[in-house]
């Protein structure tokens, strides 16, 4: 099996290296991963500048292929020009911090495996619920293993996106795996306004999460909760529920 892995914390970041070094007991594994931290990007694309990659090394020896672009623009070209061939898979992780509820929307590591699963391959992002410079990503590496054996061994999963996200608790205090809808668990933003040494205003982004409803069958209270979540993703985005409502309208 061969496997096409990426991320959007960059290619020297802890979560894709723990990914690698499980992934490929089992399967050719070929990185293809951002330059630089591209987290919060959604599904962008570049298009009005080259796309420049290069052969990134670690200890001397090829780690992999580092974009400057997207996670999005990592599986386009990985997929097309540097695979070699279609890889049987794409995974995308382990990122920092969990991507459910709307955050799912602006999460590069999410919009990687969309975009595979858009150029017809099976994909599946995996996220550690941990923004801690010492978490460890080795269950979640290992969860990521596991889900990928079952996944592929399903002929009616192919072409799907999966979303995973795992609890950052000690591997005996996990519940299980859970398979969810998405949730709407989100952060409440706000700005702080500054001024900078020039005497010019600029505003940085923060805020704070709203509590998560402990429903366990959406992904952000399964997750709080100590499951690990796996939700099926889809690049529609229409609200079939509204679609009759609306053509009851008059429009011209």
């Amino acid at each position: 099996m061969r496997i096409l892995l990426t991320n959007d914390d960059g290619i020297y970041a802890r979560g894709l290296s723990a990914l690698y070094e499980e992934l490929s007991k089992d399967a050719d594994c070929l990185i293809v991963a951002p330059e630089i931290e591209q987290s919060a990007v959604g599904h962008a694309i570049t298009l009005f500048r080259p796309l420049m990659v290069r052969n990134a090394t670690k200890g001397g020896s090829f780690l992999g292929y580092a974009v400057y672009g997207t996670p999005a623009d990592c599986v386009k070209i990985g997929i097309k020009e540097l695979a070699g061939q279609t890889p049987d898979m794409v995974v995308s992780g382990i990122n920092r911090g969990a991507n459910c509820g709307n955050n799912v929307i602006y999460s590069g590591t999410v919009s990687a495996a969309t975009e595979a699963s858009m150029m017809g391959v099976t994909a599946m992002a995996v996220s550690l619920d941990s923004h801690r410079d010492e978490a460890d990503f080795s269950y979640a590496a290992r969860v990521a293993g596991k889900l990928v054996k079952l996944l592929r061994a399903d002929a009616s999963l192919a072409g799907g996106a999966f979303n995973v996200n795992v609890p950052c608790l000690p591997e005996g205090e996990i519940r299980g795996i859970k398979v969810v809808h998405q949730g709407r668990g989100r952060t409440i933003e706000s700005f702080s306004k500054r001024v900078d040494p020039r005497d010019n205003t600029y505003y940085w982004m923060t805020g704070e999460k709203k509590p998560v409803p402990r429903d366990t069958q959406t992904d952000t209270g399964a997750l709080a909760a100590g499951y690990v979540t796996l939700t099926p993703l889809h690049y529609d985005l229409t609200r079939y529920d509204l679609l009759e409502p609306l053509k009851k309208f008059e429009f011209l």
